[in-house]
């Protein structure tokens, strides 16, 4: 038996935006993804969120969902335009009776709140008054709005996210255009990533000066980074995959713990990667208490000058100096990233080495699966292979001594999966949108089942699907990238 802690958090996650709806239902403003979605060509299908799961209607289905599936944690985002219409001002009652209905009804189940406070779904005024993440003032705003959230959900709210994936706001909203804001630019990516890092410093220090110590919870940030490998032992490759991962989760966490962007980025970027002030620097050092990642793939990487591909969350690569590349004996998902569980190990170890053993929850970690719903069911088996494959490397993380507390199973539902629409289905419950009927896949009873046990068979195999999804070696291993 591979078994994990016994206090570790076992859960699934989704956000506001992804599966809510009822986008102008009680008293909600819009945000910068309703405008995003309801603009041609930007969403495949021309889908929107207004509809989604209709969570929003649905929440005790949902929380009965939950626990049937053995649940023990749930990570969901508050929609900030739900609790502040505008993103300023008096707070929406409606808002806040939804999302204490919603705690309550986890916590009557048994189930742990985990609380993101944004999850890319910016108020639209705020972009469109303000600038959005490239204002100056989004600090303070955001502070404002976490103020309102600790004081009304943290009687019973313990764990709480600032930011989800700031990389992919920076990148796909104000990079290449992608998400929204749908902006396209090489040089605001970094400025929108500076307001953003300010924001969660901002927010960070009200919750731990002014509720921490009354309500003894914690606060950190949830960014997402794939694992990149050299893609040979050669002293260039080895540079360049280190680099790759400072000029990605170094970007948001060395900050967070080490007060300044990492020195390879400052030494490429020069005057393009903005200063923090010595305030901002003494909000943000030390602002997180737990280390929240998000990782769902892997690639290798060569030095030398490649070409921005943003299916492949590379990020601005000719700011980077390398290429990335796949080795074709990886299987793949229905987005097409490849599926590498040893990568997961080797990012958690670098995370450890780096930062100096911070407590880490794995936020967000799943896969796009083809399902379908045959004769009243679906099975899933590459998913459960999938996720199999990522928690054996957890188990061995933790064996090798990272601090890893918790697993965040994306996702709870199929949803609405931002510009793809809902062509990509992710969930443990297979949604019909047409009918929002649920039916629960395969790994949801597998995933019950792990959580039942408190972990793996000792043995691959055995426990309801094949083997791990992919046993293929790296090319190349001997704790690279554990030194900047």
């Amino acid at each position: 038996m591979r078994s994990f802690p016994t206090d570790f958090a076992w859960g699934s996650a989704t956000s506001a935006y992804q599966i809510e709806g009822a986008w102008q239902e009680g008293g909600k403003g819009p945000s910068v993804w309703d405008a995003f979605s309801h603009t041609p060509g930007k969403v495949a299908n021309g889908d929107t969120g207004d509809v989604a799961c209709d969570h929003y209607h649905r929440v005790r289905q949902d929380v009965a969902l939950m626990a049937e599936a053995g649940l023990k944690a749930y990570r969901f985002s508050i929609a900030w335009a739900r609790i502040q219409p505008s993103g300023t001002g008096a707070p929406n009652p409606e808002g806040l009776r939804f999302y204490s209905d919603l705690i309550d009804a986890l916590l009557a189940r048994g189930i742990t709140p985990y609380v993101t406070l944004h999850h890319w779904d910016l108020p639209l005024a705020l972009e469109t008054d303000l600038g959005g993440w490239l204002s100056p003032r989004m600090a303070e705003v955001f502070a404002d709005y976490a103020r309102i959230c600790f004081d009304a959900f943290g009687d019973r709210v313990c764990h709480w996210i600032t930011l989800n994936e700031p990389w992919v706001t920076a990148i796909n909203g104000y990079g290449n255009g992608l998400f929204a804001p749908g902006r396209v630019s090489t040089d605001e990516p970094y400025r929108a990533a500076h307001e953003m890092l300010r924001a969660h410093g901002a927010a960070a220090e009200v919750y731990h000066r002014d509720f921490q110590a009354a309500q003894g919870g914690v606060i950190g940030m949830a960014n997402n980074c794939d694992w990149r490998e050299p893609a040979t032992d050669s002293p260039a490759d080895r540079g360049a995959a280190q680099r790759a991962l400072e000029f990605y989760l170094g970007w948001f966490a060395d900050p967070l713990y080490h007060g300044d962007y990492p020195i390879s980025m400052r030494a490429r970027l020069g005057d393009r990667l903005p200063t923090f002030s010595d305030e901002d620097r003494s909000r943000i050092r030390g602002s997180a208490d737990f280390f929240g990642l998000n990782h769902y793939t892997t690639h290798l990487v060569a030095d030398g000058e490649g070409a921005s591909d943003p299916a492949s969350n590379a990020g601005i690569v000719e700011d980077q100096g390398l290429r990335l590349l796949v080795d074709p004996a990886w299987p793949v998902t229905a987005m097409g990233w490849p599926v590498v569980p040893d990568g997961l190990r080797s990012l958690l170890l670098w995370i450890d080495a780096r930062y100096d053993r911070p407590p880490v929850v794995i936020t967000e970690n799943g896969c796009a699966s083809h399902d379908a719903v045959v004769d009243g069911a679906v099975d899933d088996a590459f998913r459960i292979d999938y996720v199999r494959g990522y928690l054996g490397a957890c188990h061995e993380a933790i064996e090798a001594g990272v601090d890893l507390r918790g697993y965040f199973l994306w996702s709870l539902l199929d949803n609405f999966e931002w510009a793809s629409g809902y062509a990509k289905r992710f969930g443990l419950h297979h949604v019909d949108f047409a009918t929002l009927a649920r039916t629960p896949k395969a790994s949801a009873r597998w995933y019950r089942d792990v959580i039942a046990r408190g972990g793996l068979p000792a043995a691959l195999g055995g426990d309801g699907g094949s083997a791990r999804p992919t046993d293929v070696p790296f090319h190349w291993r001997s704790g690279v990238g554990l030194t900047s």
